[in-house]
């Protein structure tokens, strides 16, 4: 498995979803309405949650935001849907919090960037604030910093201490030392404050993959706390995906990470909940978590019957997500399974044999019947115009005799 050798941290509950100790990775995720709209705000959690949140973030910008936290973590359980919440405070967190106790109460963390929460004497009294109001209502805390929220004058310290070098380093190495140090001396000041260490959270987040891979590997060598992973803004589309799965893959596969989001850009009126499932296929390719059972099936090529073929995987991929919900009731285990879709007779009956369950179409001008194989050995072979239909029958049959007894 990948990612053996996990860092070793304390426990961090969140809402009783536990987030380091060799936990499970937990997926979490954030939303994009506007907070004071319980409505809107509480519909798209449960979007969130139905694609397997773990954990979802909310603005708590404004005193409506804060007032409105109260009503949402009660629309939601109305709606079957509670999930822990996580606060994001920036610039007024201190305020907000000690106004509305409610929304204090009401979140499972806070989230915070040190660098956003004042300057001078005022950054330290305002964290401090936020820290106090943590230790009052036994909640954890997740100290981060980004491009965005860097300690403007942590950063222009250090800048004037390289320029003064004989051989100054790049800047972008020092803004990333600044952040690092931000972070650091953060979560230990927020110890001294009287923080347990079993309530804090780290996190560096850029948008850059191999800044983020650089960054990370140096907060992992020096910090005893749980790390939050992610790109702090992805991209959209193939990009967001595609970066978020090298960036947080070569991490999490050297034992770092013990929590992620992917912050895809969705397009206009977009699905929020892709970064939900894209989160958890990197952590099931990754075979560092298993959510549904793996649909493997071949690109096809000039051999494979393209109309048959791929119907036959959109519709067992579709059918897989569909039925998961049941089937995790009803069948411990079942997210285990490999189920192997292939196109033609090439790799069709060797990949077919290595899942629990596979079937290979015939190819082009191959004779038409498709070999069904279960643990490694032909089980029958299907034939006529309804071979999708058939497929899946027999894969509800062959669940239920290995899982329902």
């Amino acid at each position: 498995m990948a990612g053996g050798g996990r860092r070793s941290t304390p426990a961090v509950s969140v809402g009783g979803v536990v987030i380091g100790a060799g936990a499970p990775i937990v997926v979490q995720s954030m939303t994009n309405t506007p907070t004071a709209d319980v409505a809107a705000t509480a519909d798209q959690i449960c979007e969130l949650v139905r694609a397997g949140s773990e954990l979802v973030r909310i603005t708590v910008n404004t005193r409506e935001a804060a007032a409105a936290v109260p009503a949402i973590t009660e629309a939601i359980a109305a709606r079957e849907c509670s999930v822990p919440l996580i606060g994001d405070f920036h610039y007024n967190g201190h305020l907000l919090l000690d106004e509305f106790p409610a929304c204090a109460q009401s979140l499972a963390k806070y989230r915070i960037n040190p660098g956003n929460v004042g300057t001078g004497s005022g950054r330290d009294e305002n964290f401090a604030a936020i820290i106090q109001k943590a230790i009052a209502y036994e909640r954890p805390v997740r100290i981060g910093a980004n491009w965005g929220s860097v300690d403007a004058e942590r950063r222009e310290r250090l800048m004037a201490e390289n320029a003064a070098l004989t051989v100054p380093r790049p800047p972008r190495e020092v803004v990333r030392a600044a952040l690092l140090e931000s972070v650091l001396e953060s979560a230990r000041q927020a110890e001294e404050l009287g923080l347990g260490t079993d309530r804090i959270v780290v996190s560096i987040k850029v948008s850059a993959v191999p800044e983020l891979v650089t960054v990370t590997r140096d907060l992992a060598a020096e910090s005893r706390w749980p790390i939050h992973l992610g790109l702090t803004e992805a991209g959209g589309g193939d990009r967001g995906v595609i970066g978020s799965a090298v960036g947080l893959g070569i991490l999490l596969s050297e034992g770092i990470g013990d929590t992620i989001r992917v912050s895809l850009t969705p397009e206009p009126d977009g699905d929020r909940a892709r970064e939900v499932r894209v989160a958890r296929q990197l952590l099931q390719s990754l075979e560092l978590r298993r959510f549904e059972p793996q649909v493997i099936s071949c690109p096809g090529c000039g051999r494979t019957t393209s109309t048959a073929y791929l119907d036959l995987a959109a519709r067992v991929r579709e059918h897989v997500q569909a039925m998961m919900p049941e089937w995790s009731r009803r069948y411990a285990g079942v997210e285990e399974i490999e189920i192997a879709v292939m196109g033609c007779v090439v790799n069709g009956p060797g990949e077919s044999r290595q899942a629990d369950i596979g079937i290979s179409l015939p190819g082009t001008a191959e004779e038409p019947k498709a070999p069904v194989y279960v643990d490694g050995e032909l089980h029958l072979t299907l034939t006529g115009t309804d071979i999708a239909g058939q497929f899946l029958a027999l894969l509800d049959r062959w669940l239920e005799q290995r899982f329902g007894g």
